[in-house]
């Protein structure tokens, strides 16, 4: 794929009040996109939903007037996860649906994700489409004066997202008898978890639920783990859940303290669901980043594990073409496509709760599914033309996985938002990990310095 001008692999992101998240790049979008997706008749709508960060306020308010001077309504339901967004925008039957937020990144970065009607993220071909508008003079094809839109805030929208979550927990069963931390990383989530737990009947343990507009990912959520699991020791809960700055992801915590990662979350769940005969299609979908011990258990159950590239969107885009509804990413993106139309961290961590409460079995057993295999990651800066397609990178990589055999596997990539080769090795034992990924990085490197001589 082409590189693009503003579009990354989840939408626009960037330091905010610098290119590309600016806010004449903010309204650009607002224009392009609203005409995009604008019916032939009647009235247009956007739902626009954000997190807590400080640039959320600069980054609403010109998209706003970009969607408004395109000619469409726009309904804000303020700070709310982003499956929040997706969920309301088909609720609602919006054309549109916007979540302002960069995820997991600290304060100083933001983003803008856009859904359809449909409450899915947006198509390549599609965010092409805009970027080809934003690039061109939209003067003419605005708005005329009375059809310029106007802007209503929707104050029930989080109590609505609220009861769609519970809908994805057993009917039947409560929480009661549960002691749970939860952190939401000072985010989207910090009003809507705890009250969804509590309605659910749990004891409810709140960290990471006073954002400033600067703290959001600052020491919690889920890419800071550590203090939940003292959390959780601290007051003898059952578990922990952790979210990120979107509440998209999720990881969580035993009653121990060990930690429990997207992929052992994604194996509770399929096995669950499939005794239970709710697993649609032959499988699951995963990214080539899920842990090979994860594929041999379920494969051992005679459940398929479908791989896609990193990101949520891709894998989303998978279960919808085979029909499967559950998905997800070993860094937490846990895809309930019953429910939900992107990943959505409270809903995951609940299914782990109703195991436990059908099973009356503790964390550190249901959350244990397979030992995993050691991996071990590396990132290389380059600069210039990805090293990737040089002939003796892709040499390596085949001989290196010939080797391997089904005792492991390379995965090499680039990263999707700045200049780096992640290096990936996996395989049963850990020391030819180590020294496979060293062998690597060091032949990669080589190959760079060999380049850069020349030129």
């Amino acid at each position: 794929m082409a590189k693009r001008a503003f579009f990354g692999t989840d939408g626009i992101r960037g330091q905010a009040n610098q290119s590309p998240m600016t806010v004449e790049v903010a309204q650009k979008l607002g224009q392009a996109a609203g005409l995009l997706f604008r019916r032939r008749h009647g009235r247009h709508t956007v739902v626009v939903g954000k997190d807590t960060r400080l640039s959320g306020y600069m980054i609403e308010s010109a998209l706003v007037s970009g969607f408004l001077s395109a000619g469409l309504d726009v309904t804000l339901v303020g700070p709310l996860p982003t499956p929040a967004v997706g969920f309301l925008t088909r609720s609602l039957r919006a054309d549109l649906g916007v979540m302002i937020s960069a995820s997991h990144n600290p304060y100083t970065d933001n983003g803008i994700k856009l859904f359809g009607p449909d409450g899915f993220k947006l198509t390549d071909d599609v965010e092409a489409e805009i970027e080809r508008l934003m690039q061109s003079d939209l003067s003419e094809r605005l708005a005329p004066p009375r059809d310029i839109g106007k802007a209503t805030r929707l104050n029930d929208a989080a109590g609505r997202y609220i009861e769609n979550v519970k809908s994805s927990f057993p009917r039947g069963l409560r929480l009661d008898g549960l002691k749970v931390v939860v952190d939401c990383a000072n985010g989207s989530a910090y009003k809507v978890a705890p009250a969804a737990l509590w309605e659910l009947g749990a004891e409810v343990i709140t960290m990471g639920c006073d954002p400033d507009g600067l703290n959001i990912n600052d020491g919690v959520g889920s890419t800071h783990p550590e203090a939940l699991r003292q959390a959780v020791l601290a007051h003898g809960a059952d578990c922990g859940i952790a979210l990120d700055g979107d509440a998209d992801r999720v990881l969580m915590v035993d009653e121990h303290g060990r930690l429990v990662d997207g992929d052992q979350i994604l194996a509770l769940i399929a096995r669950s669901w499939k005794k239970r005969g709710c697993l649609a299609g032959d499988g699951i979908v995963a990214t080539v980043m899920s842990n090979m011990a994860l594929e041999r258990l379920l494969a051992e159950e005679g459940i398929t594990l479908h791989r896609t590239a990193v990101g949520d969107r891709y894998v989303v885009e998978r279960m919808r073409a085979q029909g499967g509804n559950l998905g997800g990413e070993q860094s937490g993106h846990v895809v309930l496509s019953d429910y939900a139309t992107t990943g959505d961290g409270l809903m995951a961590a609940l299914q782990v709760l109703a195991v436990m409460v059908e099973t009356g079995q503790p964390a550190s057993q249901v959350c244990r599914q397979f030992t995993p295999w050691p991996q071990k990651l590396v990132n290389i800066r380059y600069q210039g033309p990805s090293p990737l397609n040089h002939p003796d990178v892709k040499a390596l990589e085949g001989r290196v996985n010939a080797d391997l055999g089904s005792d492991g596997r390379l995965l090499l990539r680039a990263s999707g938002t700045e200049p780096l080769i992640r290096i990936m090795v996996e395989g049963r034992d850990e020391n030819r990990v180590a020294a496979t990924v060293e062998e690597v990085r060091l032949a990669i490197e080589a190959v760079l310095a060999t380049r850069a001589d020349e030129e």
